[in-house]
């Protein structure tokens, strides 16, 4: 049985007695006819690039292309390396790794975008930080990442990934509520306390629009990727704490969707509102072209 909403997949996970990796494991399964093995091969393929993304901006100053971003991802993790965090070392960790991997879109090098490029960062972040946290082995890394594909089928079937419909909500919403439920899941979590924590991610973050500096998926882009990681790993011990959502994620997904399409042009990846037309916004932006 196919899920077409949250709901249906908690019922489909309890029913079979399964993870969110599981179903969407399965799903891959039936759908491409391959085995087990060939799956986590090509799914260790996308964690190996997600890694690399994640520390090359780490380990040295990379900028983007137009020169409007870079260098702070080594920052963070000199910051990091001289235990000054009041957040602590995974929180600053993530945040370094999602920062890096902006940056290395920015620059153009080799990223995944999961679910978009805008957006790089979070995920691979949230799974790797937490990963080294919890001790886990790189199968269940790959198992994390599932789990999140299982939560970004049901966000793809009913909302949109796209900021040019959605706004940022749609892009670092998407990734961040995909990567709580990913983690809630590698702490033990049921899929119905993955499900709580994607619905309380969105709660949070509705309405943030996509308005980029110069019509560049780098300012604000790359600090959202920070804060989407914050989210995700925040709300991630939330639900491990007992909390859970008053809202269901079908119904805050559908929040989402709609503020998306009642936002105005200006404010869904056209760079023509919120900081994009600000002074310093389009100072940036004659910065750039002009050197072009």
């Amino acid at each position: 049985m196919i899920a077409k909403s949250a709901s249906q997949l908690i019922e489909i996970c309890k029913t079979e007695n399964i993870k969110l990796s599981e179903y969407a494991i399965n799903r891959e399964i039936e759908e491409k006819g391959i085995s087990r093995e060939e799956l986590f091969s090509h799914m260790k393929e996308t964690l190996d690039v997600m890694r690399k993304g994640a520390t090359d901006g780490r380990e040295r100053k990379v900028y983007s292309l137009s020169g409007l971003i870079g260098g702070d991802a080594y920052k963070l993790q000199k910051y990091l390396e001289a235990g000054k965090s009041l957040l602590g070392d995974t929180a600053v960790k993530a945040m370094a790794m999602a920062l890096s991997s902006s940056e290395v879109n920015g620059a153009m090098g080799k990223i995944v975008a999961c679910p978009t490029a805008g957006s790089c960062g979070i995920l691979p972040a949230v799974i790797l930080a937490a990963g080294e946290r919890l001790d886990k082995s790189v199968d269940e890394m790959i198992e994390g990442l599932f789990a999140a594909a299982a939560v970004g089928m049901i966000i793809g079937m009913n909302a949109t990934f796209a900021g040019a419909e959605g706004g940022c909500q749609a892009e670092c919403g998407s990734a961040a509520a995909m990567a709580s439920a990913a983690v809630v899941q590698m702490m033990g979590g049921t899929p119905a306390m993955s499900l709580d924590a994607g619905a309380i991610v969105f709660k949070n973050i509705l309405g943030l629009v996509c308005d980029p500096v110069a019509g560049l998926v780098e300012i604000p882009c790359a600090k959202r990727n920070v804060a989407g990681a914050i989210s995700a790993l925040s709300t991630a011990d939330l639900v491990m704490a007992g909390v859970t959502s008053k809202i269901p994620f079908d119904d805050a997904l559908s929040a989402m969707y709609k503020i998306g399409v009642d936002l105005p042009a200006s404010l869904r990846e056209t760079a023509l509102g919120g900081l994009a037309i600000t002074k310093t916004g389009l100072e940036l932006k004659n910065k750039v072209f002009k050197n072009k």
